[in-house]
């Protein structure tokens, strides 16, 4: 049984905190700005705003803050600045044990796949992909996106919808939502927070790699036995892909389709989530309805 963090009601506290890479500080005010708009009070981190070579804070003051945000019972959201790299350098030095008995919703994508995928692997509790504080800016302010990190948290339902697709494989399915960065999941792959996606809905999304290392690594997700049993598979955003002097001759969207193309379960791309500011808010480790046909619906199933 998946268990559901509770939902956020006005005056809850929210920790914001860069367990990854750094985070401008003027832009990190903006977004708690934000949230407290929305009603909720907000604790900025230490790790905000500050700087260690790529990352924040050394691994040592990131692992302390995410911490003490994930036992304090105080802090029922944690919202993170941004992702970047870092967060497996710290992750088998976290005790959930607190956050197992008292779990809270831990919102991000990117580098945070790592932090979702060991959490529903080890512990089945749902967490959210979805808008960090660098993804909420003025110009993202009054968008769907942003919207839908505010009705994610207080607990109302969701059901997108987006365009179909030339390359959709078109049916319909239910399962639990995991996934999330590919690269990051690639690289969690064979080891003890690799995501059990048998039955599941896979979402799939990246940002500047280099198209031969798209293929590689979905082959990285065949050979494991990632792609062969699964419900269905939502591939979101791939931008700013790179080539080599030799072009590879595929984009991304074709290098997947081409690798899942034996398989018969439905497949959407172009659904809005990765890094662009069209990204919705999906609760991993949740149960979703995906339809496929003249347009894509994505439901959350309660």
């Amino acid at each position: 049984m998946v268990k559901i963090p509770p939902y956020l009601k006005k005056g809850d506290l929210i920790g914001i905190t860069c367990s990854s890479s750094k985070m401008d500080l003027q832009a990190a005010e903006y977004a708690r700005g934000v949230l407290s708009s929305w009603g909720y009070r907000v604790h900025l981190g230490i790790t905000v705003g500050t700087s260690f070579h790529n990352f924040s804070a050394p691994d040592e003051l990131r692992l302390e803050e995410l911490q003490d945000m994930l036992d304090d019972p105080e802090i029922k959201a944690i919202v993170f600045g941004r992702g970047g790299y870092g967060m497996v350098c710290i992750l088998d030095k976290l005790d959930f044990t607190k956050f197992r008995k008292s779990p809270k919703w831990l919102c991000g994508y990117s580098d945070i796949t790592t932090l979702h995928s060991h959490i529903q692997r080890k512990f089945g509790i749902a967490t959210l992909h979805s808008m960090m504080c660098s993804g909420i800016t003025p110009d993202t302010l009054d968008n769907e996106y942003v919207r839908s990190l505010a009705t994610a948290l207080k607990g109302k339902p969701y059901r997108y919808t987006t365009a179909a697709h030339p390359l959709n494989r078109e049916g319909k399915t239910s399962g639990i939502l995991v996934g999330g960065n590919l690269s990051i999941l690639a690289n969690l792959s064979g080891t003890p927070s690799q995501v059990n996606t048998k039955g599941k809905i896979l979402l799939l999304e990246d940002i500047g790699e280099y198209r031969y290392n798209i293929d590689r690594m979905m082959y990285n997700l065949k050979r494991a036995g990632w792609l062969d049993k699964l419900a269905g598979l939502v591939v979101g955003s791939f931008v700013d892909g790179k080539e080599t002097d030799t072009p590879f001759g595929q984009s991304e969207y074709e290098i997947i389709s081409n690798l899942v193309k034996e398989y018969d379960y439905p497949v959407c791309f172009g659904f809005p989530s990765g890094h662009t500011a069209e990204n919705y808010s999906l609760k991993l480790g949740v149960k979703h309805e995906l339809k496929i046909g003249a347009k894509t619906i994505l439901t959350e199933q309660l």
